[in-house]
């Protein structure tokens, strides 16, 4: 009995690194439905939002702004847990030092645009005088070049990934990387800048979800 419980015990010590891997990537993993999730409930309930005219970072205004603020601050610890999921996962070969370095730039950015909002504009929230605010507030600008770090850094993440697929002859992954950042990088357009922000945020955490999971099944 005594030696089958020192089995069972060093068993368990041996396997405790393995649990903790995967928790970080299982968190990693529920970082962007969480996030869309608390979105898009918000977009569907809160007066006067339009998708076309106000991006999802305005949601972070008002005064029941503070859901999305937690709601970014909550993403990107899940990302930086995926961060560190990586970094346990990935030991060897292409990208396993910049990636958990990107991917960690990338959550720190979302939990700094969580802190810094934007400025209530174009009618939102319910009240908001109509039009553009004359000149942006410094958290606005803080939250919009916290934003702008973050994707950039989690395009050159999911370019980085493509070669490393592409060098172990992983055609679907490398190419689905490839466009995942080739899309973060494409030039935000004005006209469309609430449309192409959001559809930004769901291929960003479609890939970090993919990856999250890839990588569990890897551990």
């Amino acid at each position: 009995m005594t030696r089958s419980a020192t089995t069972l015990a060093a068993t368990a010590t041996a396997r405790a690194p393995y649990r903790a891997t995967e928790g970080l990537l299982l968190a990693g993993a529920a970082a962007g439905p969480v996030f869309f999730a608390s979105a898009i409930t918000q977009m569907l309930t809160r007066e006067g939002f339009d998708i076309t005219r106000h991006p999802i970072s305005q949601l972070a205004t008002g005064d029941l702004g503070w859901i999305q603020i937690l709601t970014f601050v909550t993403a990107g610890v899940g990302a930086l847990a995926l961060a560190a999921g990586i970094g346990r996962t990935l030991t060897e070969g292409t990208g396993r030092r910049a990636l958990p370095v990107l991917v960690g730039i990338f959550g720190i950015g979302l939990i700094a645009a969580g802190v810094f909002t934007m400025d209530p504009e174009n009618g939102f929230p319910a009240g908001t005088p109509d039009g553009p605010v004359a000149q942006m507030s410094w958290h606005s600008v803080a939250h919009s070049a916290a934003a702008a770090v973050a994707f950039t850094a989690l395009a050159i993440a999911a370019l980085v990934l493509c070669v490393r697929c592409a060098r172990r002859r992983l055609v679907v992954p490398a190419v689905g990387s490839a466009v995942a950042g080739l899309v973060l990088l494409v030039p935000i357009t004005p006209e469309y800048m609430s449309v192409q922000i959001a559809i930004n945020g769901l291929v960003a955490f479609t890939w970090t979800t993919v990856l999250a999971l890839t990588c569990r099944r890897a551990v």
